[in-house]
């Protein structure tokens, strides 16, 4: 399996993924439960299939977010709903949100059979060692519809992906906030992402980024050295081959089918501006292999 092409596969997909958290519908679904605020409803969403887990859980496995943060929806939020309201609530302001963004193709061809091949390729992640929150995702019932099926098999994929990734940094010894630092200092996502989105102070990121700077890995003012970017390449290297398992069951012939099968759907989600470049995430669009 070429590894360029799992992370084409990562990057072509996650528009779709990603709609969960810029959708309207999601506050709509979630709103009932009477979750308070905007992160409560983000890591219900996201923590839901691991069940009602705890804050020191949580940060854990959401390892890019500053624990402070973390801690102040987890576990509040199982105050107010319960792992399966909350699973209920994601899959319906999915419906809604992908039937707004791309309902005339969701009974075409292309997007029945995406749902099938994601959904055979996600079954690799069920019951993974040291994959939480893929083999977690993985282990839900799969939706009847083809578009639910296909998100929700989409999300497996990049949940087992993000846990491989976490295991890269943790091996690398490169904490949450430096992995920030690191990758502004590369151009794939700005410190202002990580500032709003995940929480992180101005304190935490001066001292992540002394540690760099010690490492040589950055110069003083920000900048990566080779040594750095160096680490950069090989943290998204490691990334694609601690992902690459479940392609590799799929096979490339059928992981080639189901990028392209899934295009045109992720290309109506961003045509429509459901999901902001720059992101939290990294990505931009259209994808490039």
């Amino acid at each position: 399996m070429e590894l360029s092409l799992v992370r084409y596969a990562w990057h072509t997909a996650e528009p779709v993924h990603a709609v969960l958290y810029y959708a309207p519908e999601t506050q709509a679904a979630t709103g009932p439960l009477g979750l308070p605020g905007r992160w409560m409803w983000y890591f219900g969403c996201r923590a839901a299939p691991l069940g009602a887990i705890g804050a020191a859980a949580a940060t854990s496995v959401f390892y890019h977010l500053a624990p402070a943060m973390v801690s102040r929806s987890v576990p509040a939020l199982w105050d107010h709903a319960t792992p399966h309201d909350v699973l209920r609530a994601r899959l319906a302001a999915m419906d809604a949100a992908l039937r707004r963004l791309a309902g005339p193709v969701l009974d075409a061809p292309g997007l029945v059979r995406a749902a099938e091949l994601a959904t055979a390729a996600a079954t690799v992640a069920d019951g993974a060692g040291g994959r939480p929150l893929g083999a977690a995702n993985a282990a839900l019932p799969v939706p009847d519809a083809p578009h639910l099926a296909l998100w929700q098999a989409l999300t497996t994929l990049r949940e087992y992906r993000g846990d491989g990734h976490v295991a890269v940094l943790a091996g690398q010894e490169i904490d949450p906030c430096a992995a920030h630092v690191l990758s502004a200092a590369s151009g794939r996502s700005p410190r202002s992402d990580a500032e709003k989105y995940h929480k992180w102070t101005e304190a935490h990121w001066s001292g992540a980024l002394g540690e760099l700077v010690r490492r040589g890995w950055l110069r003083e003012d920000g900048t990566l050295t080779a040594a750095g970017a160096g680490v950069r390449e090989r943290i998204e290297t490691d990334t694609d081959r601690l992902a690459a398992r479940p392609y590799r069951a799929l096979g490339q012939a059928r992981t080639e089918e189901l990028v392209a099968c899934v295009r045109p759907f992720a290309d109506l989600v961003m045509t429509a501006g459901a999901v902001p470049v720059p992101n939290p995430v990294g990505f931009d669009w259209p994808p490039r292999r």
